[in-house]
């Protein structure tokens, strides 16, 4: 009998210690932060790894993650500048790193960032136009940051970033702007083509100009080519018969030249004389025509009068 009550004993014994230790050895996960009461008041707060407690003293009140927390924030109405009303939602990141300010500075610090992060949204959309809403993304939630940032610090929260997801205006809006960008690219289109039209023309007409500058020139040189053709061919044409005159005059003075020229000069005035005759039917014969050795006369005193004046010269 004795034997069996001592073996209930041990039994109740093993069990108390067990409960004990349940309730006062805690293990704390990586990345998690347990805050512990003494009797009610902040004792101290415990990091990753193995703890014991005091048992019926101390407990484990308050449990945080460390880990960066990603909260979504509803869609809400905002109003722009321009009086535009535009669904605006989010996602908000943040995280725990005072454990003690989370657990007592504020009973619910991810339902009042969302809040205030709502709060804080609308204020800053009703900045700016919507126009701009769609471009000014990055400095919204820069500004929505800094602002919530300020707030959560005594409560122990580091606010990382917001970022908006979505911007949904109303239909007619969207139907407005849609109109309104199909009106830019088409305006964009008409002043491209009027553009290239204007560098064409342009183009087209700086090459009419450098033909007709081509033209000219090719034309002056041409000119300029023709004359001094002309020219050379009328001095060659000049000192050829200078020259023919000279050597006419030369052999004049040579013995015999002085019949020969007679001879010359007389078949001359006969052979034009006769083509004279062939060339009309009209014909007018001097007076003198019988007389033929008086007009050989003349040209021979004529041609030794020049003779005369070249050799006093």
């Amino acid at each position: 009998m004795v034997e069996n009550m001592t073996f209930w004993v041990a039994i109740t014994i093993a069990v108390i210690v067990i409960i004990l230790l349940a309730k006062t050895a805690i293990i704390v996960p990586q990345q998690s932060a347990f805050v512990i009461e003494s009797l009610g008041k902040y004792s101290r707060t415990l990091r990753a790894g193995f703890h014991i407690l005091i048992p019926f003293v101390e407990k484990s009140a308050y449990r945080h993650s460390l880990k960066e927390l990603a909260i979504d924030i509803a869609e809400q109405i905002c109003i722009t500048k321009d009086n535009v009303q535009v669904g605006v939602d989010g996602v908000l990141y943040m995280q725990v790193l005072d454990p003690e300010r989370a657990s007592y500075g504020i009973t619910d610090y991810a339902f009042a960032i969302s809040q205030l992060a709502q709060t804080t949204l609308r204020s800053e959309i009703g900045k700016i136009d919507l126009d701009r809403s769609f471009e000014e993304r990055g400095s919204i939630n820069a500004n929505v940051v800094a602002e919530l940032d300020k707030a959560s610090n005594p409560w122990g929260v580091k606010v990382l970033r917001y970022e908006i997801r979505n911007i949904n205006p109303p239909s007619d809006v969207l139907n407005a702007m849609e109109k309104q960008m199909r009106a830019e690219r088409e305006k964009r289109a008409v002043v491209l083509t009027s553009e290239g039209e204007r560098d064409a023309m342009i183009n087209a007409a700086e090459g009419e100009k450098q033909r007709v500058i081509k033209e000219s020139e090719a034309d002056k040189q041409k000119q300029i080519n023709e004359a001094e053709g002309q020219a050379s061919a009328i001095l060659a044409v000049a000192t050829a018969t200078a020259e023919g005159l000279r050597q006419v005059a030369i052999a004049v003075k040579e013995d015999g030249g002085d019949a020969a020229m007679k001879l010359r000069i007389a078949e001359d005035y006969v052979q034009q004389f006769g083509n004279l005759a062939k060339g009309s039917n009209t014909l007018v014969v001097p007076a003198n025509l019988s007389d033929l050795s008086s007009m050989i006369a003349l040209a021979t005193n004529i041609v030794s009068t020049e003779s005369s004046k070249d050799a006093a010269a």
